[in-house]
């Protein structure tokens, strides 16, 4: 998906009001938002919510490039400075047949940002954003982060070798990073 970020930030601004300039950065980084909320914030915990696997449904298969029912890696992260500050909330899905035994051990290790893994094993790799974009927060959403405020979210992919290895969900409320 060719998306112009800057364009969809001035789309998304235009419905919700103006962004931070932390704001801006977080949705359109093709870099580790780890490494950004380090720099903002002060060195990043990782506490995994749900880590799966499961069967890859048809919407599955087909973002990711995969065969339905082939077996992924379902994470669900928040990603915080202190366990009562919650930064990002993320959902990863890994096609499991694409990793190497050693970096699905520490993705299934839990607790470990994905790109302090792909850091660790050198693996060079890009980032795609296929989505800018707010909505309301569900239950969860709500309780992890302690507010109704409408949440600002993205999606990218991560590319490895012209493929894509795993695609991320972050959201966080657009009432954070407002400075």
């Amino acid at each position: 998906m060719n998306m112009n970020v800057m364009d969809r930030i001035k789309e998304v601004e235009n419905d919700i009001g103006n962004l931070s300039s932390a704001q801006k950065i977080l949705l359109a980084t093709d870099g580790s938002v780890t490494t950004i909320l380090d720099v903002l914030k002060g060195h990043i915990n990782v506490e995994t919510l749900v880590q799966e696997f499961k069967e890859a449904d048809d919407a599955q298969s087909q973002d990711l490039g995969i065969n339905k029912g082939d077996t992924i890696n379902y994470r669900t992260v928040v990603m915080s400075h202190k366990p009562e500050e919650p930064l990002i909330h993320a959902i990863s899905l890994t096609p499991v047949d694409k990793l190497t035994n050693n970096f699905k051990e520490d993705l299934l290790k839990a607790d470990i940002p994905i790109g302090r893994i792909l850091r660790k094993y050198n693996i060079e790799s890009r980032r795609e954003v296929t989505h800018i974009g707010f909505e309301d927060p569900d239950e969860e959403l709500k309780s992890i982060f302690n507010t109704d405020s409408t949440m600002l979210t993205r999606v990218y992919n991560i590319i490895y070798k012209d493929e894509i290895l795993i695609q991320i969900k972050e959201t966080f409320p657009y009432s954070l990073f407002r400075e």
